[in-house]
C-alpha cells in the first residue's frame, strides 16, 4: 500500500510541469502607442433630444442599436456626440443612416447635426 501512494505521488509531482516551457522567455522591444496623424479637420456627429431627460434614454437607445456614442457636459450642457469622422461625408453618411433608424423606431423630435470638431492645440 505505501508503494502505491509513492507512486501516485511520483506521478502527480511530475505532471506538474507539464505544458511548461523550459525556455527563458525572449526580451520583446517596447512598443510605441500608436499617435494618430490627422492630416485635416474632424467631424462630430451631435444627437440632441427635445429635453434633457431624453439624453439617457437617448443614449441608452443609441447603446441598443450599435451606435457608438460618447455623453460629454460642457459649459453645464449635456451633448451627446458620435464620432470623431475622418471627413464631412462621412459623417453624413453616418447622420443618414442613425436618422434611418431613428425613422423606423418612430423616434420624433430628435436633431441630427455634422459638427466640426476644433482642433486640440
Amino acid at each position: 500500500m505505501r508503494k502505491m501512494f509513492w507512486v501516485i505521488a511520483i506521478l502527480a509531482l511530475a505532471g506538474c510541469g507539464e505544458g511548461k516551457s523550459v525556455d527563458t522567455p525572449k526580451p520583446r522591444p517596447p512598443v510605441e502607442p500608436a499617435t494618430a496623424q490627422v492630416s485635416g479637420p474632424q467631424w462630430d456627429l451631435e444627437v440632441r433630444g427635445e429635453t434633457p431627460q431624453a439624453v439617457s434614454d437617448l443614449s441608452g437607445w443609441l447603446i441598443e442599436h450599435s451606435f457608438m456614442s460618447s455623453v460629454v457636459k460642457e459649459n453645464g450642457q449635456t451633448r451627446i456626440l458620435m464620432g470623431p469622422y475622418n471627413s464631412r461625408a462621412e459623417a453624413q453618411a453616418k447622420q443618414d443612416e442613425v436618422r434611418a433608424s431613428l425613422t423606423r423606431a418612430k423616434k420624433q423630435n430628435i436633431e441630427l447635426l455634422v459638427l466640426e470638431r476644433p482642433a486640440v492645440q
